[in-house]
C-alpha cells in the first residue's frame, strides 16, 4: 500500500459557528457535556450544565467571542484550516506526493467523524492524527481519541495512528522561542515573560495526568532556548472553570501581582495553543492587559501564537513526517 493511500486529520479544539449566544450554547453543551473535561456524573451535570450554566455563559461568551471574530470567521478555524493547507502543501514539497489533509474540530464543526468520512471518500486507508496540542492530557488528546473511536465504527481504517504530544519536540521550541524573538526583534525586550498555559483542575493532575510536568519543561526547554531560563520566566496556568481547585499559579493572579510590583514591561506568550483562539485574544490580551493595568502595570505586550509562520509550519510538518513511519511499522 503506497503512502498516498495515508491521511492526515489535524485536529484542534473547537469553535462555535458565529458569535451568537445560541451557537455559543451548542458549542459549549458538546464541550462541556464530554466527560474527559467535566468529571462529574452526566445524571447531576446535565440540569446543572442545561438550567444554570448555558443560559449564563452562552450571552456572556458570545460577547467575548464577538470581540475577537474576524471578517473571516473564528480565528482558530480560520488559522487550522491555514495550517492544514500549508501542511499539505510542506508535505507533498517533501514527499513528492500529495497526501490529503484535512481540518477537523474535537468540538463543533467540521467535526472528527466528518473529517474521517472526507478522507475515506479520498480513498485513504490509513489515517496519521495530529492533534494540535503540544502537551498532553487526557482531557484533550484522550478525548481526540475517544471521537476517534467512535467514528471509526462508520469511518474504518486500516491503520490509525495518533500523535500523543510534541512538548519536548526541538522543532517545536525552535518555532515559539523564534516566534517570541522575532517579536521582540520589532517591539524590544520586557523585564519579565510570562509562559502562560491552558489550566486543568487539580484533581486531574494529582490522577497522574502528565500535563503540568509537560507544560513546565516546554516552558523550561523555551526559556532556555530564549536564554532566558532565569527569574524573569514565570510559568503560570489560565481559564479556570468552575470551583474546583486549578493548578496555578493562575495567570491573572500573577499579571495583578506583576502590576501591583511595578515589575516594568510584562509581556505574555501562550506556547500551549497552536492558534490564537479566545483564550489568548480575549482572556490574555484583552483581559490580562485590563488585569495588569488595574493592579498599576504600565506596559503589557500579548505576543501571538504561532499560527500559520514559517518556522512553526516547518516543524508541524516534521512532526508528521517522523510519525508517518508508525503507520506501516508492520
Amino acid at each position: 500500500m503506497g503512502i498516498e493511500r495515508t491521511g492526515v486529520l489535524l485536529v484542534n479544539l473547537g469553535t462555535p459557528d458565529e458569535p451568537t449566544p445560541r451557537a455559543v450554547r451548542r458549542y459549549l453543551r458538546e464541550f462541556l457535556m464530554d466527560p474527559r473535561v467535566v468529571q462529574i456524573p452526566p445524571v447531576l451535570w446535565w440540569p446543572i450544565l442545561n438550567f444554570l450554566v448555558l443560559p449564563f455563559r452562552g450571552g456572556t461568551s458570545a460577547e467575548k467571542y464577538k470581540q475577537v471574530w474576524t471578517p473571516d470567521g473564528s480565528p482558530l478555524r480560520v488559522y487550522l484550516e491555514r495550517q492544514a493547507q500549508m501542511l499539505k502543501g510542506y508535505m507533498g514539497e517533501r514527499l513528492k506526493v500529495a497526501i490529503p489533509v484535512v481540518a477537523a474540530m474535537r468540538y463543533g464543526k467540521p467535526s472528527i467523524a466528518a473529517g474521517m468520512a472526507e478522507l475515506k471518500e479520498r480513498n485513504c486507508k490509513r489515517l496519521l492524527v495530529l492533534p494540535l496540542y503540544p502537551q498532553y492530557s487526557a482531557s484533550t488528546t484522550a478525548s481526540v481519541e475517544d471521537a476517534l473511536a467512535k467514528a471509526q465504527k462508520y469511518h474504518p481504517f486500516g491503520r490509525v495512528h495518533v500523535v500523543q504530544d510534541f512538548h519536548d519536540n526541538a522543532g517545536y521550541v525552535k518555532a515559539v522561542a523564534k516566534n517570541i524573538n522575532d517579536y521582540w526583534m520589532k517591539h524590544g525586550r520586557p523585564d519579565r515573560l510570562v509562559l502562560s498555559f491552558h489550566g486543568l483542575p487539580k484533581a486531574m493532575i494529582d490522577a497522574g495526568d502528565p500535563y503540568k510536568t509537560q507544560c513546565h519543561t516546554s516552558a523550561r526547554l523555551i526559556a532556555t532556548e530564549l536564554g532566558w531560563n532565569d527569574a524573569r520566566t514565570i510559568v503560570t496556568f489560565q481559564s479556570r472553570f468552575g470551583k474546583a481547585e486549578w493548578i496555578g499559579p493562575a495567570t491573572d493572579e500573577v499579571l495583578s501581582r506583576l502590576g501591583w510590583e511595578k515589575a516594568g514591561r510584562v509581556d505574555v506568550a501562550c506556547p500551549g495553543f497552536a492558534s490564537d483562539c479566545l483564550e489568548t485574544l480575549e482572556e490574555i490580551a484583552i483581559e490580562g492587559r485590563k488585569t495588569f493595568r488595574a493592579a498599576g502595570g504600565k506596559e503589557f505586550h500579548y505576543i501571538p501564537t504561532t499560527n500559520d509562520t514559517p518556522a512553526w509550519m516547518t516543524a508541524l510538518t516534521a512532526i508528521a513526517l517522523d510519525s508517518l513511519p508508525l503507520l506501516y511499522d508492520r
